[in-house]
């Protein structure tokens, strides 16, 4: 039995290719889970090299045997509303717009839209009607970037 991570198959696969490993969204289910990879490149993503790494997940997988059950992959480009999901990413991006939606309620809400002012250690800080929101990176359930409402 291997020890390797699914998150660990994956990068080394994604970038071995030559590809950025954006981010992975993995939802498992009884029936068929989903498992959606995002890969960024600088000279962006084209449908064939979707296909490639797509192809050489797929033969990593069916010999390592990651995921108990029955799954979907895809593999695709973030795209420009793209989700965010490292640190890095939220400094990337500073002075954009992003929906935030937290895994439990921040001052009795789940949902935050505002522009990314900062980040610290632990957190991303959102301007929201001129007002800052600290929300902390592990209370994060998922984050998109908003394109049509930036300055960017």
């Amino acid at each position: 039995m291997s020890h390797v991570t699914l998150n660990e198959i994956i990068t080394s696969t994604v970038e071995g290719l030559g590809y950025e490993l954006w981010g992975v969204d993995f939802r498992p289910h009884a029936d068929n889970g989903l498992l959606r990879i995002y890969i960024e490149s600088e000279n962006g993503i084209l449908v064939e090299d979707c296909a490639n790494v797509s192809r050489q997940l797929s033969s990593v997988f069916d010999v390592e045997d990651p995921i108990p059950g029955a799954y979907t992959l895809e593999v695709s480009s973030p795209g420009l509303d793209r989700m965010l999901y490292t640190p890095k990413q939220y400094e990337s991006y500073k002075g954009w717009m992003v929906k935030i939606k937290t895994r439990v309620p921040l001052d009795g809400r789940r949902n935050f839209k505002g522009t990314i002012e900062a980040l610290n250690e632990d957190s991303v800080i959102l301007k929201i009607d001129q007002e800052l929101y600290e929300v902390p990176f592990d209370s994060i359930e998922r984050s998109r970037l908003k394109t049509e409402s930036s300055g960017k």
